[in-house]
């Protein structure tokens, strides 16, 4: 063989192998994973969101059901509102459902978590989840830890 047909043939591999790591990192981020797809959109207002980040999953019985679109604060409450992109597959969402924050793990990310209820009306595009549960925060149960030992000490 002619060493610029090698050269050339190793030159196609390396393009193939730069183009598939391309493609196995966005499949890995979870950044193409909802933007294509049809999904309707509900809200939940949190006391604190700890860690939550858009495009973290929403979970139904630990099943991907949904992506977390856009956080902003309420300007009148003061609780973070959270808009939920579910996917239009899971369009039995009863009113009454409860949503809380989880952590993946001890130290991992933080998601939502839906726990169905069992109203027989159900969730449309913008309903809002009325019964919610903030994250736990590490640091917040430490600390009331440490003070509680601190006050045992005393007696």
């Amino acid at each position: 063989m002619n060493k610029s047909v090698v050269e050339i043939l190793v030159g196609f591999f390396m393009l193939a192998g730069i183009v598939a790591l391309l493609f196995l990192a966005f499949q890995v981020s979870g950044l193409t994973s909802y933007s294509n797809r049809n999904h309707y959109v509900i809200y939940a207002e949190f006391d604190n969101i700890g860690n939550l980040k858009a495009r973290s999953p929403v979970t139904i019985g630990g099943v991907r059901i949904g992506q977390i679109g856009d956080i902003s604060l309420d300007k009148q409450t003061f609780r973070a509102k959270v808009s939920l992109l579910i996917n239009d597959k899971f369009n039995n969402i009863p009113t009454d459902s409860t949503a809380g924050i989880l952590t993946q793990g001890l130290l991992g990310s933080n998601y939502i978590s839906l726990t169905p209820g069992f109203d027989s009306s159900l969730l449309k595009n913008g309903g809002m989840i009325q019964n919610t549960r903030s994250a736990l925060i590490l640091e917040n149960l430490i600390g009331q830890f440490l003070l509680n030992m601190k006050g045992n000490e005393k007696k």
